[in-house]
């Protein structure tokens, strides 16, 4: 057992709380504060959507603070609601981590590298106020809170949606963390969906098992960097908030729950204790989810909640899920590729593997997997893309291996290398017997899911380049970087280049049309048709 200590003891927090990410984002220009009332059931999660569906590129994406919220009754809610504030886009989630966008696959590896255990000390923001009994139902219970609606039209409920659940495991003790989201259904019972393989799921049987409920907290907007750990596909019994004190380079502060035997970080906004039920489930959802399409209705347990703690001026944090790329999508991007890129390099040992990428727009997160590589072997190929496939359940259905030219995360570009570098009765593999994991469509059997049914596979191509090939069919980069200049002067809108951007040789290309192309810009092209014109045969 931990010994608990004061935060004196502690020493000063050097990592940023949702209030520091907060005001980092609005110095990088990457906040905007909405002071206008906006209704959280019809016209929140609406708004900051359309800079996903918009044409916005990702530089675009802001998150967004709405000060004076109201609900469709018309009542007005005394805290602000932050959306996609945590990992609105790339760029935000670089200021959460406290590092260069091009320095996050860094800050993984260290954390994936060297967790840090978190410690226990006294007292925390996250227990200014405490609710339980009496006063928890005076203040409202659950519908204190100014919860948005998702999916306006679809969605039956409120769900909170950036709610990170820890429980323990009744055998060993040993803490998980992991976002599910939470459907609200009374003041004092919230909804979970929790699929099979999830370790939440674990915990519970085991719990059924031993006809005891299953004690959990729910920690909405705690630092980011425990926002960030939570979502990973971490191996069972790797502890999330380890790997959030590795981002931090210190110890996550944590105090003990006051009516549940668990351990919350200390400076979060917002604390939900309680305890699922092993001995009843009900209908949750539906929801819209992040495959793009309404998660139907099934059987699933639920909270009863036992206490609510918070500071004294929370902050509300919901995260946009439903179509992809959203918040959802993002913050597991963030930490999936390191964590794809540290399997296949490290474990599997795979040199070759340069780059994991990850796509989400409509296809979500989990389906697309693009492994760059530079100058693999053939069986290297192969085994990473049977690794990428094999890592984690369900992640994985269309995998790619390219050459280090092509950018793994411009699908244009992938599709390029698919259409020119592979074969398909040659380069392509179908791993079948693989278990359908959160997609449409649906197990319709109305009771909470313990295995998945086989029934789906994954795609392997092999788009990686075997022989020399002609060169890119672009000028040369000096002659695109000379009338870029001429481009700029001229005052002409900005550019943002785009690879392939200037041609480059991929290997079929000899010194003797070299020369000639040289000749070509100095006008001297007519010594190349003399020349030409000696090599004439007779037909």
């Amino acid at each position: 057992m931990a010994k608990t200590i004061t935060r004196a003891e502690s020493g000063a927090r050097g990592y940023a709380d949702l209030r520091d990410h907060v005001a980092a984002l609005e110095r990088e220009g990457l906040l905007v504060r909405v002071s206008r009332e906006i209704d959280k059931d019809t016209e929140m999660h609406p708004l900051v959507r359309w800079q996903y569906r918009g044409g916005l590129k990702e530089e675009a994406w802001r998150g967004f603070l709405f000060e004076r919220v109201t609900d469709a009754k018309g009542r007005r809610y005394d805290m602000p609601v932050g959306v996609g504030i945590m990992a609105g886009s790339k760029y935000i989630c670089a200021i959460g981590l406290g590092c260069a966008v091009e320095a996050t696959w860094q800050k993984w590896e260290q954390a994936f590298g060297n967790p840090i255990e978190p410690i226990v000390v006294k007292s925390g923001p996250v227990q200014d106020i405490i609710q339980e009994n009496d006063e928890l139902k005076r203040a409202g219970g659950l519908c204190q809170f100014p919860i948005p609606i998702s999916t306006p039209g679809f969605d039956g409920a409120p769900f909170i949606t950036a709610g990170h659940w820890l429980t323990k495991d009744p055998e060993t003790g040993i803490r998980n963390m992991g976002n599910y989201r939470g459907h609200l259904k009374a003041l004092d019972r919230l909804g979970i969906s929790c699929s099979p393989g999830q370790h939440i799921l674990t915990h519970w049987n085991k719990c059924k098992e031993r006809n005891m409920p299953l004690e959990a907290a729910i920690v909405v907007g705690p630092p980011p960097v425990v926002s960030y750990a939570a979502v990973q596909k971490v191996p069972y019994g790797v502890d999330e908030l380890a790997v959030a004190g590795g981002l931090a380079g210190e110890p996550i502060q944590l105090v003990k729950c006051q009516t549940v035997d668990l351990e919350v970080p200390a400076d979060a906004e917002i604390v939900i204790e309680g305890r699922l039920s092993t001995e009843y489930v009900e209908p949750e959802g539906p929801f819209g989810e992040s495959h793009g399409h309404m998660h139907p209705r099934m059987r699933s347990p639920y909270l009863e909640v036992t206490c609510i703690t918070r500071k004294r001026n929370p902050i509300l944090v919901s995260w946009t899920s439903q179509v992809t790329p959203s918040e959802s999508s993002i913050i597991k991007r963030i930490g999936y590729e390191p964590l794809f890129l540290r399997f296949l390099k490290g474990e599997l040992g795979i040199k070759s593997v340069v780059k994991v990428a990850m796509h989400e727009p409509l296809t979500n997160l989990r389906n697309i997997i693009v492994v760059q590589m530079k100058k693999p072997s053939e069986a290297e190929t192969w085994r990473a893309l049977m690794g990428a496939a094999t890592f984690h359940a369900g992640v994985g259905k269309f995998l790619v291996a390219v050459d280090e030219d092509v950018d793994p995360w411009d699908i244009d570009m992938v599709m390029w290398a698919i259409t020119f570098r592979s074969s398909p009765h040659r380069d392509v593999q179908i791993l079948r017997g693989r278990e359908r994991w959160h997609s449409p469509p649906f197990n319709r059997e109305d009771r909470p899911a313990e295995t998945r049914v086989a029934d789906e596979s994954a795609l392997l191509i092999n788009a990686i380049l075997r022989q020399p090939f002609p060169p890119v069919s672009l000028p040369k980069r000096e002659y695109m970087e000379r009338a870029r200049k001429i481009w700029e002067e001229l005052g002409l809108p900005p550019l943002s280049p785009k690879p392939p951007w200037h041609g480059y040789s991929l290997g079929d290309w000899d010194e003797e049309l070299e020369e000639e192309a040289r000749l070509a810009v100095k006008g001297e092209f007519l010594r190349t048709g003399e020349k030409l014109k000696t090599r004439r045969v007779k037909l």
